[in-house]
Parts: structure tokens; sequence; C-alpha cells
């Protein structure tokens, strides 16, 4: 990695974790993709890779990678994936990810593993233009002191269910962990606000889950809930959306930056 490269800003966001192994030269394995994978969410084309937080090099892509983005060869660096990032997010992002670091120094290192980290930003695509793409990212390796050693991230492409971004970051726990924390980042767009809709808190946990892609029976077993009584929520949050289906409430999901 070249000095330009160690200076980028987005990148030079993550050296003030103070939990970041500042050495390695290269990751030999992850985690298993299907644990990663079973943590996510992704509805749509997606691809995933590993990035090496010491060096900031990536390793284990996806083939989709090239495919949706129209790449003759894999990115090999953070910076290659910054380049296909519409400029004008740029600044979101960096925003963005400092919001993570902060909220996962606050929760703090002996979690870092339980926790997931999700925003949407819009990319350059193989057909030339630029389509908004949800991304997320789950730190999966550390060493014996828990300096973080690796992060498993995930772009799926959304524009097909909104081309809004809601400018919010959503840090989940995952795992062991119920955390659920939403940050905005800039002033929220146009469309109705979701702290106006005035969901009760099992309303929302329950949103969460519908939008994960959970079946009724198992939200109900997953809260110890009758199926009858989570049909009678999802009703609820229906109404109180103003969603005509599902598909319309999976969108205004993302719009408010639940998923």
């Amino acid at each position: 990695m070249d000095n330009s490269e160690k200076k980028h800003p987005l990148i030079e966001v993550w050296n003030t974790y103070s939990g970041l192994r500042k050495e390695i030269k290269n990751i030999s394995n992850i985690p298993p993709i299907e644990q990663i994978l079973g943590e996510m969410f992704a509805i749509g084309e997606f691809y995933y890779y590993a990035i090496n937080l010491t060096n900031s090099t990536i390793s284990h892509q996806h083939p989709n990678l090239l495919k949706l983005h129209g790449l003759k060869k894999y990115p090999e660096n953070l910076k290659e994936i910054i380049d296909l990032t519409h400029p004008d997010d740029i600044e979101f992002i960096i925003k963005a990810e400092q919001k993570v670091v902060q909220k996962m120094m606050e929760i703090g290192r002996e979690h870092q593993l339980y926790l997931k980290a999700s925003y949407c930003f819009r990319m350059k695509t193989a057909a030339g233009n630029y389509e908004l793409f949800h991304h997320q990212a789950v730190l999966t390796q550390e060493d014996e002191q828990k300096n973080l050693i690796q992060s498993i991230n995930i772009h799926t492409n959304i524009n097909h269910i909104t081309k809004e971004n809601p400018h919010t970051v959503l840090i989940s726990g995952i795992g062991l962990r119920n955390d659920f924390h939403q940050i905005k980042i800039e002033n929220p767009p146009a469309f109705e606000n979701f702290s106006e809709v005035n969901l009760t808190k099992r309303e929302t946990e329950i949103l969460a889950l519908i939008a994960k892609g959970y079946s009724g029976s198992e939200i109900s077993k997953m809260l110890i809930l009758s199926e009858h009584t989570v049909r009678t929520h999802r009703k609820n949050i229906l109404m109180k959306t103003h969603s005509r289906n599902g598909k319309e409430l999976l969108r205004k999901a993302f719009e408010w930056g639940l998923i």
C-alpha cells in the first residue's frame, strides 16, 4: 500500500480505534462464509470480501464483485473499493465510519466481534451509472490482546427496492448481543421519518426481524410469542407505517435505516 492510500480519510478513521492491530501481513483464513451470511441480510445481488484491517488489503472476494461493478480483476486494497463509490457519498461514509468507531469504543472492545454495522451509499455499476448499495460489516478476527485484524463486508445492490439514502447508520448485535443503535448522520430526507411513526418497542423489534426475512413462525419462537400475536403486530405495523404490503414495508425499513 502506497503512502497516498494510507492517508485516505476513510482509511484513517479506523486508525483512531484503540483496538486496531497495527501490523500483520496477511490473513490465512476467514470464518466459514455461511456463518457470516447467516448474520447478514441480503435481498438482491450481493458480494462479500475480507479486509485485513492492519494494512487495508482485500482477499476472499466473491465473484459477483466483478459482475456488479464490471471489473476485469479483483480489487486488492480498500482504496480500489472506495474508488467505486459516488464522490458525493464519501463524506457521508467517513462520518458513518466515525460513528461506528465511536459507538464500538462506547460499547467496549470485549464485545466488538458481536456487532454489525450497516448503512447505504451509491456505487458505480457495470452499466456505468451509480446505484444504491447496502453495506454491512462484521468484525471477524482479533488477536490475544483483542486488537482487530479482520472484517467481512457484504455489499448488496438495493436500487430495485429504494433509491433514497436514509443517511442512517445501524449498529446491531449479532450472536450473543441484541444491540440496536440508529444514528442519523444528516437531516432526514423528505420521506416520512421513522421516529414519527410511533411504533411500540415490540413492534420495532418485530419490524426489524420481518425486514431480515424471518417468517411469522420463526419470529414467534424467537420472541416467545404466539403466531397470532405476531400476525396482529404485523397488521398494526403495516397500518402505522401506511404500507400496503410487505414489499412496501421492506422499502421503508431500508429508508429508515432499520436493516
